[in-house]
C-alpha cells in the first residue's frame, strides 16, 4: 500500500496544469450516457452551468430528462427529438434535424457562461454523414476555453478518440435485452 500510496501521489504531483477537458465515452456496452450524464449531475452538485443536447433520443423521455425539465429547468435541454434513426428511415428528414440540433450543440460550444457540455450519442451523427467530421472536430477544438466536454456514442472514428484527453470504452459483456427481457424504466431509459 506504501508503493501504491507513492504512485498516487506523484500521478497528483505531476497533473498540476489547470485546464477544460475533453472526455470521450464509446463503445458498444451499456452506460455511456448514463455516465455522461452523472457527470454532468455531479457537476451540478458543484454548482456548475452545465447544458445537454442529445442527439437521436427525444421521442421517448427518459429519467435524466425528466430529472432535468422538473428539477433543474435552467439547465439548457437541446434534443433532436426524431427519435432512433433505425426508426425514421428517412435520411433526409435526419439529416436536416441533426444540423438544426448541431447548430444549438455548436453555440453552446462558444459559451462562456458554461462549464459542463454533453453532446449525447453525437458520434452516430458522424457515422451516419449527418454532419461532417471536419465541422464538429473544429468546434470542439475551438470550445470555449474553460468548457469541459462530454462525448458519447458507439464508434466515433480515430478523430474524436485522437481529440479527446479521456477516452472510456464500454464493452458489452452481456445485456438483458439479449435475453428477451423487456427495457426497464430507471435502468435503460
Amino acid at each position: 500500500m506504501a508503493a501504491q500510496k507513492s504512485q498516487v501521489d506523484a500521478g497528483i504531483t505531476n497533473a498540476s496544469r489547470e485546464q477544460s477537458v475533453f472526455v470521450f465515452l464509446t463503445g458498444d456496452g451499456k452506460g455511456k450516457s448514463t455516465s455522461g450524464f452523472g457527470m454532468l449531475f455531479r457537476a451540478l452538485g458543484y454548482g456548475q452551468k452545465v447544458a445537454a443536447v442529445q442527439f437521436i433520443k427525444g421521442i421517448q423521455a427518459s429519467g435524466e430528462e425528466l430529472l432535468l425539465r422538473n428539477s433543474y429547468p435552467e439547465v439548457p435541454l437541446v434534443q433532436m427529438a426524431t427519435g432512433f434513426t433505425w426508426d425514421t428511415q428517412n435520411h433526409a428528414a435526419d439529416k436536416i434535424a441533426a444540423e438544426r440540433t448541431w447548430q444549438e450543440a455548436a453555440r453552446l460550444l462558444q459559451s462562456p457562461d458554461l462549464d459542463v457540455l454533453l453532446l449525447d450519442e453525437l458520434t452516430y451523427m458522424l457515422a451516419y454523414k449527418f454532419l461532417e467530421e471536419a465541422t464538429v472536430l473544429e468546434a470542439i477544438r475551438s470550445r470555449s476555453p474553460q468548457l469541459s466536454l462530454i462525448v458519447t456514442g458507439r464508434g466515433g472514428g480515430t478523430a474524436l478518440r485522437e481529440l479527446a484527453d479521456t477516452v472510456s470504452e464500454v464493452k458489452n459483456i452481456k445485456h438483458a435485452y439479449a435475453a428477451g427481457i423487456k427495457a426497464r424504466q430507471g435502468i435503460d431509459y
